[in-house]
């Protein structure tokens, strides 16, 4: 057995805010039953809630990284983590079989695979098998012309993913595909219709390649500088208190119709008043759908949370509005 295939694979589920990575990464883990996964979520803010999205089987373990993101302010802590995941499994070998890691919509993915080669102590043990990037068919056009890290993503990429490409026609998405494979000839493009994708493409693919990355960009092992758009932000609310389920779908109308340009992303869990199962609200700018979610446990706090990140967002009256839907 050679080295290369002794290392533990990992894969780097990338992609826009919204772009539908947690459910790409809730179909894998479903459909790989037979394998331990242990997944790294970073989000953007000081909260997520993207580990209670997750479909989470006894062979998997949820590891999470809010405090910054991955790509710049917690590189470190993904070396940690990966360090403290290696310990783990030469204590258990069947702790887990590979890693994904699933970046905030805000990551440039350049640095995060930078550190599966220049970090001595995890390019020895860990194997960058591919970066997997989820680009949303609806909002891709605008997220490419204004942001670095959306151009980044595809840039990087050896699979990309369409997501929600039902929601434009045939020529556009045409337009879209053509623009992607200028911008990345190298990576294969599907749809993946609610994270619909064949796995076996997905994963043990060995799709990256440092060699092409170092003909496209020749100083890749040398960056280790990212920095964000300060006009983005993000912030949660919070509370023990139930949702009156009117007030709040009427809240989301009227941000939808007032500052859903500037809504870049939101999601969370919701308790109602008099409803036994949490609901799952997820939306990026005009967007906006919910799903109940599983029951409430009999001894658990029914406790809301969610997460708004957008450019210069009204966040005292954000706040203030949502207070005034919880049921006293």
């Amino acid at each position: 057995m050679s080295a290369e295939s002794r290392k533990v694979p990992v894969t780097i589920l990338t992609g826009f805010l919204g772009a539908g990575k947690t459910t790409l990464l809730n179909r894998i883990l479903r459909e790989r039953h037979g394998e331990r996964i242990a997944v790294i979520e970073n989000e953007f803010g000081e909260a997520g809630v993207d580990n209670e999205l997750l479909v989470v089987e006894q062979q998997e373990q949820i590891i999470e990284m809010n405090n910054g993101c991955i790509c710049c302010t917690v590189r470190g802590d993904l070396v940690r983590i990966l360090g403290d995941l290696r310990k783990r499994r030469e204590l258990d070998p069947e702790a887990f079989d590979r890693v994904v890691i699933e970046t905030t919509g805000l990551a440039d993915p350049a640095p995060v695979a930078q550190t599966f080669f220049v970090e001595d102590d995890v390019a020895s043990y860990y194997l960058l098998d591919a970066i997997v990037t989820v680009v949303d068919a609806k909002h891709a056009h605008a997220q490419l012309d204004d942001f670095h890290e959306a151009q980044e993503q595809v840039g990087f990429a050896d699979r990309i993913l369409l997501s929600k490409a039902d929601l434009v026609g045939e020529e556009e998405l045409a337009k879209l595909s053509d623009r992607l494979v200028r911008m990345n000839p190298r990576a294969p493009i599907k749809a993946a219709h609610f994270g619909d994708a064949p796995i076996a493409e997905l994963l043990d693919i060995r799709g990256f390649s440092l060699d092409e990355i170092l003909r496209i960009e020749p100083g890749f092992l040398g960056e280790d500088d990212h920095e964000h758009d300060d006009s983005v932000q993000s912030f949660v609310f919070s509370s023990s208190k139930p949702f009156d389920q009117d007030r709040l779908e009427e809240f989301f109308r009227k941000a939808v119709s007032e500052v859903g340009r500037d809504l870049m992303r939101y999601k969370g869990i919701v308790a109602f008043d008099g409803l036994d199962c949490r609901v799952i609200f997820q939306g990026i700018h005009m967007l906006m759908n919910s799903d109940l979610g599983p029951p409430w446990k009999p001894d658990e706090a029914r406790a809301s949370r969610l997460v708004f990140i957008g450019r210069k967002l009204p966040e005292a009256q954000i706040k203030a509005d949502l207070a005034a839907c919880l049921v006293a």
